[in-house]
C-alpha cells in the first residue's frame, strides 16, 4: 500500500491522538447532557451534586412529553416507508434509465441536501398555509419526506450500482417476469441499501427540529419541538432526559445499521 498506517512510526501516535481528541470534542456535549439527565438538581448544573432517576419519571409521567414522542415516532415511521418506496423507484430510474436529463434529475433529488433547511421550512410554511396543511400530520410527513428522500436516493442508488444486472437478466431467462426478478432477485441483493435508507430516513425525521418548528401547532408537536419550546420556558432537567432518549435511540439505530452492513460485507 502507498500509505501503511502501521509503518508511520511516530506519526501513527500523533494521528491517533488527533482522532481521539476530535472524537472527545464531538462526544463531550452529549456526555454532559446524559450526566445532567441523572443529576438531582432542579437546574442544569454540571457537575451534578447527586444522582437520581426523578427526571425520567417526570418525563414518562407527563402526557405532553409522551404525546410528542408518539407523534415523532408515527411521523418518522410513515416518512421512512414513503422515503424508501419513492427512493427505490427514483433510484431504479436513475441507474437503469437511458433517458436524457438523468444528471439534472439526480441533482434535483439532491437539492434539499444543499439548500439550508430554514429556506425549505419558510417556503413550505408559506405554501402549506395556503393549502391548509400547516399544523397537520400530512404536512409534517411531506416536509420531513422532502429532506429524507435524498438520503434514500443516494443509498439505494449506490446499492443498485454495485449490483450486477446480468443476475436479474438470468432470472428472467429462467422464466421469471421482469417484476418477479426485481422482487425476488434484485431487492434481496440490495437489502443492505434499503435498510440503510430506512434508518437514515427515520432518524432524519425523528431528529428534525427546524422544519418541525414551522409545521407545529399547539395540538401537534414532535419531540424535538417539545424540547425546544420547554427549553425557552424552563431549564428543567427533564429536557436533558428527553434529549438523552433522542440521542440514545439514534445511537442504537446507527449501531444496528453498522452491524448489518458489517455482516453483509462478510
Amino acid at each position: 500500500m502507498l500509505l501503511d498506517f502501521d509503518k508511520l512510526g511516530l506519526w501513527k501516535w500523533i494521528l491517533s491522538a488527533i482522532c481521539a481528541l476530535m472524537a472527545l470534542f464531538l462526544l463531550l456535549p452529549i456526555l454532559f447532557i446524559v450526566a445532567l439527565s441523572f443529576g438531582n438538581s432542579r437546574w442544569l448544573i454540571f457537575p451534578p451534586p447527586g444522582w437520581t432517576l426523578k427526571w425520567y419519571h417526570d418525563l414518562f409521567a407527563d402526557p405532553r412529553w409522551l404525546s410528542a414522542a408518539f407523534t415523532s415516532a408515527k411521523i418518522a415511521l410513515v416518512v421512512m416507508v414513503l422515503s424508501v418506496a419513492l427512493g427505490l423507484l427514483a433510484s431504479l430510474a436513475l441507474t437503469r434509465g437511458t433517458f436524457r436529463g438523468r444528471a439534472v434529475l439526480r441533482a434535483f433529488f439532491l437539492t434539499p441536501m444543499v439548500l439550508p433547511v430554514v429556506i425549505i421550512a419558510v417556503a413550505l410554511y408559506a405554501a402549506f398555509l395556503r393549502l391548509g396543511l400547516n399544523g397537520t400530520f400530512v404536512g409534517f410527513v411531506i416536509a420531513h419526506l422532502i429532506v429524507a428522500l435524498p438520503f434514500s436516493v443516494i443509498t439505494i442508488s449506490g446499492a443498485l450500482e454495485t449490483f450486477d444486472p446480468s443476475i436479474e437478466d438470468a432470472a428472467i431467462l429462467c422464466g421469471a417476469s421482469p417484476w418477479e426478478a426485481r422482487f425476488r432477485v434484485t431487492l434481496p441483493a440490495i437489502s443492505h441499501g434499503l435498510f440503510s435508507a430506512a434508518i437514515f430516513s427515520f432518524l432524519i425525521s425523528w431528529d428534525e427540529v427546524v422544519l418541525a418548528i414551522f409545521m407545529a401547532s399547539p395540538t401537534l408537536q414532535t419531540l424535538p419541538v417539545k424540547v425546544w419550546t420547554t427549553l425557552r420556558q424552563d431549564l428543567t432537567p427533564v429536557i436533558a432526559a428527553a434529549s438523552t432518549l433522542l440521542v440514545g435511540l439514534t445511537a442504537i439505530l446507527m449501531i444496528v445499521a453498522a452491524l448489518i452492513r458489517k455482516g453483509k460485507s462478510r
